[in-house]
């Protein structure tokens, strides 16, 4: 009797590419519960936590009354969720919402500028400092909220109950 039959079978009995087939599926299965990989964040890595305030800048939220906002959550020592490139992070703390005056830069009569209160022409457009304070883990290349790392120039998405806008991280203090 031969090894490998006319049509490709192994004593006649199992076909070599079905023997394939299973071979790569333990294989894989192998992989998966053997050597599983790294879990976990980057963050979880050699990080220790510490308090966090991150400052946002919002600019242009059209909304017809910024005070609204104050009513329902967007206020200091309440709190909103955070999404950070897409990731939720979960709740976080507002430490402080300011609202920013409306400028325009005017050209005055001798060729020099001066910055002046807008003149409102558009009433439903509005500016904002927030300041969160959060606990993020320092890892080396800098603090992490989540699984996202926080860096100057970075959208933050806010959600609450009646708003969802974006923001943009104007600073990070790591409080010690």
């Amino acid at each position: 009797m031969a090894i490998l039959d006319s049509k490709g079978r192994l004593f006649g009995k199992v076909n070599i590419l079905d023997l394939g087939a299973l071979l790569v599926i333990v294989m894989v299965i192998f992989g998966i519960f053997v050597f599983p990989g790294t879990s976990g964040s980057v963050a979880q890595v050699g990080a220790k936590t510490v308090p966090i305030e991150v400052d946002l800048v919002v600019r242009g939220l059209n909304v017809r009354d910024p005070q609204q906002l104050a009513g329902n959550g967007l206020k200091k020592g309440g709190k909103t969720k955070v999404i950070i490139r897409n990731q939720p992070y979960g709740e976080i703390e507002i430490k402080s919402v300011e609202q920013l005056p409306r400028t325009v830069v005017a050209t005055q009569p001798d060729g020099s500028v001066k910055e002046l209160p807008d003149p409102k022409a558009n009433n439903f457009s509005t500016d904002m400092l927030l300041t969160l304070n959060g606990k993020a883990q320092v890892t080396k290349d800098g603090p992490v909220l989540g699984n996202s790392k926080v860096k100057i120039g970075m959208p933050f998405e806010l959600e609450g109950f009646n708003y969802n806008f974006n923001a943009t991280v104007i600073d990070v203090r790591l409080q010690s």
